[in-house]
């Protein structure tokens, strides 16, 4: 009888044997640094010296976007002063001039404006050192340990660095906002007379691409992030100091396209087991995935799939409450989890078996 387990915890298995054609095969970069991740799961493809502080130029903008997004109004209006007038690349504001803060960022991210960069800063926090010390708690709170930000612009100065694998992290981070996606992926927009093309020849040549940022000083080298989405899963590169980052890029993004697909270990609303409710008015509760389970893997590899809930929980228990975890591991590493919700009680109780053929096992169930 399910009311005299003695296990406080519910345990069930099921490995997962996915079959895909192509192997993760050898390949190289003109870049002094780089990185390939996929953007859910942040598992690395591919990497060299990705963790090595390095000069990023222009890419800082990504986090420039993300913090003036979290922080800021688009549709908030500023004036440009002559405080926002800068070297280099630009969208050519003008001193007395008002924009809003969305339209900077159009400026900001697909001709790299570093003036836009500036008004962008003081329109979000109204001194720049405030702005700056913004981005660098962002990323202390996404852990990129090998970065610093000096200025929201990129141009070259003592203590702004970051790192291919820190940029990557904060990329896929950035993707999650789907303003700052709609704005990276934009290839051209006319604001007022000015007419904006994005710098990010990938939107045109790659497949799938949505974008990210380009980059360049003479110290730093060409610099370039970019994203490409294709059948359910999202890839982020970056690349550092790199002559040939454009065919760099499609070669990575199409190495890892080639290799690697989304498995969906679980379905999001799969049941996957119940759990008894003491003092309801049901017995029991069914427990299902609240979302997809999924993870990139190549065709020689198998994910263990692990569900954990207690054997019992007090009522009142409403549809969506967070009962349980289910856990995939690779090589038996933890690599993704997703939360098991209650269902409603007449939710219907599919058989757990993605995959056709396998067995569920369970344990601790008596």
């Amino acid at each position: 009888m399910l009311h005299r387990r003695k296990f406080c915890t519910t345990f069930f298995a099921l490995l997962l044997t996915v079959c895909m054609a192509g192997q993760a095969g050898a390949i190289h970069t003109s870049a002094a640094s780089a990185v390939l991740i996929e953007q859910k799961s942040g598992r690395v493809l591919y990497e060299q010296s990705a963790d090595d502080e390095r000069l990023i130029a222009s890419i800082t903008k990504i986090m420039t976007a993300l913090v003036a997004l979290e922080h800021g109004q688009l549709q908030k209006t500023y004036t440009v002063t002559e405080a926002d007038l800068a070297e280099g690349s630009s969208m050519y504001l003008k001193p007395g001039e008002s924009l809003r803060l969305e339209e900077l960022l159009y400026g900001l991210m697909l001709v790299s404006g570093n003036d836009a960069a500036l008004a962008v800063a003081h329109c979000v926090s109204g001194e720049l050192e405030d702005f700056v010390e913004l981005m660098n708690e962002t990323a202390g709170e996404l852990g990129m340990t090998h970065s610093h930000f000096a200025n929201p612009n990129g141009l070259d100065a003592q203590g702004h660095y970051s790192s291919a694998r820190d940029m990557a992290v904060l990329t896929a981070h950035a993707l999650n906002n789907q303003d700052f996606k709609r704005i990276v992926s934009t290839a051209s927009v006319t604001i007022g007379e000015r007419y904006l093309a994005n710098h990010n020849k990938l939107l045109r040549l790659c497949e799938g691409c949505i974008g990210v940022k380009t980059g360049f000083t003479k110290a730093a080298g060409r610099t370039l992030v970019s994203a490409a989405a294709r059948e359910g899963m999202t890839l982020v590169c970056v690349t550092l100091n790199d002559g040939d980052d454009w065919n760099d890029h499609m070669a990575l993004l199409d190495h890892g396209f080639a290799n690697y697909r989304m498995e969906v270990a679980v379905p999001a609303g799969r049941f996957l087991s119940s759990t008894m409710v003491r003092g309801g008015t049901v017995a029991q509760v069914p427990l299902m995935a609240a979302e997809d389970l999924s993870y990139p893997l190549t065709g020689d590899e198998s994910l263990t799939v692990v569900a954990r809930a207690p054997v019992s929980v007090p009522a009142p228990v409403v549809p969506g409450q967070v009962i349980g975890q289910v856990c995939a591991y690779l090589d038996g590493v933890e690599v993704a989890a997703a939360d098991m919700v209650a269902a409603a009680p007449s939710a219907r109780r599919e058989a757990f078996s993605p995959i056709v053929g396998l067995p569920l096992l369970q344990g601790g169930l008596r």
